[in-house]
């Protein structure tokens, strides 16, 4: 791991999504689409552990309600050290019964102080600014801080384009499923502003693309890095 001093250190930043043919994360509304193939499944699990932190917004644990664990039975090996699962909350959304919060392995919900929220004790609260968006290098140098060198950026398409626009991406991994979904109300890979021109868009390279389960993986990194990244944990 490359040295970086208090004011530039955070972890290793990846995304990963898995997106229809036509860009779409899920079904209208944001119900969730069967889009990775076992494969790409497993694949999730070793980033999972191997970066040994995963994050998502409010909006995905609003809708899907995941665990964040790592499912060690779809790589056929006994369960290890779960990653720290973080979740983004910057107005106080995050349901109480959400499996987040069920004190199972290391969970920090990121918030504001405009949230007025209090989270059960089983998790750290950590409060990034004055809201109503969660300050996400202030977040990762807090994670650094913790121990953490790896985060992985699972989504959903808001939480994708604030670390992108925001240059805090160090890869991005995005599984094409051979499907299409149509429609206006399927959530796209990047949500936030719209972007009017070639200046404003993010713009990545590719480093591979390889088949996987009857769609595709492709590896992209930043065109124009922020900083100096920390090298890959993996």
């Amino acid at each position: 791991m490359n040295g970086r001093g208090p004011a530039t250190s955070r972890p290793f930043v990846q995304v990963n999504c898995a997106v229809s043919l036509d860009g779409r994360l899920a079904f209208s509304g944001g119900k969730r689409a069967p889009l990775s193939g076992p494969r790409d499944l497993q694949r999730v699990q070793r980033l999972r552990a191997g970066l040994g932190a995963v994050l998502v917004g409010v909006g995905t644990v609003v809708l899907d309600d995941p665990s964040l664990r790592v499912h060690w039975e779809l790589l056929e090996q006994p369960p290890g050290r779960e990653p720290i699962r973080i979740c983004l909350d910057g107005t106080g959304r995050l349901p109480p019964g959400a499996r987040l919060l069920d004190g199972s392995q290391p969970t920090i919900v990121a918030t504001t102080r405009a949230a007025h929220r209090h989270y059960p004790a089983t998790v750290e609260t950590l409060v990034t600014g004055d809201g109503p968006e969660v300050d996400l290098p202030t977040l990762l140098h807090a994670l650094w801080d913790r121990g953490a060198r790896g985060l992985l950026v699972e989504g959903g398409a808001h939480v994708i384009a604030s670390f992108l626009r925001d240059s805090l991406v160090d890869r991005m991994t995005v599984y094409v499923a051979p499907v299409l979904i149509g429609g206006v109300g399927a959530p796209p890979m990047m949500a936030g502003p719209e972007t009017h021109s070639s200046a404003e868009w993010v713009e990545l390279l590719r480093e591979s693309v390889e088949p996987l389960d009857d769609g595709v993986l492709i590896s992209l990194r930043p065109r124009h890095p922020s900083g100096l990244p920390p090298p890959s944990p993996l």
